[in-house]
């Protein structure tokens, strides 16, 4: 049990500060400390009357001693029409989803190279007129985030959870999976668990 004893830091937003998963998966891996940094309502990029809770922010502050940390986020970046941004900028803004998430990459493994940092693809979703067809006010669609968490592992050589693609949640299984289209239930939750007990065993 390679995490027995470890500590793990999970990042994101409501999704994460629920505290459904993180109890299930430290169960099984044997977590001795377990660190959630999850904010309600607030996306990865900054700025706005979210930047205090923003991914990017909160990340920041962290223990720089964690052995596991998970960044989740994604789903509020498309709801609120944070801009995707460029992968490849040469300096990441962190205004937009994909220059945050690097600035944050680059913040936590320059202090805590030795830690397994490891992402994870927003859920899918149906709530307030957003689901994986609605593109939102950037036209951007909730997979093109999704996606650019996919390029930032393969950039970083950092492992990705692909709950977007892989979870079963889709607009026919939400009804049973969710509190309200977005939420996890605690049938949700023990999903999420799952995946991430798999994932992380393998790390």
């Amino acid at each position: 049990m390679k995490w027995q004893g470890r500590s793990w830091g999970t990042l994101g937003d409501s999704i994460t500060a629920a505290n459904g998963y993180q109890p299930l998966v430290s169960a099984v891996l044997g977590f001795s400390a377990v660190r959630n940094y999850g904010r309600g309502g607030c996306p990865m990029a900054a700025g706005g009357p979210t930047d205090e809770g923003a991914t990017v922010n909160i990340g920041r502050k962290i223990d720089p001693g964690l052995d596991c940390i998970t960044i989740f986020a994604g789903t509020n970046d498309y709801r609120l029409d944070k801009p995707l941004g460029e992968q490849d900028a040469k300096d990441p803004d962190s205004l937009t989803f994909t220059g945050a998430y690097r600035t944050l990459i680059e913040h936590i493994l320059s202090q805590n190279p030795a830690c397994r940092l490891n992402l994870w693809t927003p859920l899918q979703r149906n709530k307030d007129g957003y689901g994986i067809d609605h593109p939102n006010g950037l036209g951007h669609r909730l997979d093109d985030y999704a996606e650019a968490v996919r390029r930032l592992g393969r950039s970083y050589a950092l492992p990705v959870l692909d709950l977007y693609a892989e979870s079963g949640l889709n607009r026919l299984t939400l009804p049973a999976f969710t509190e309200d289209g977005l939420h996890p239930n605690p049938q949700g939750h023990a999903r999420i668990a799952s995946m991430a007990i798999s994932f992380l065993e393998r790390l």
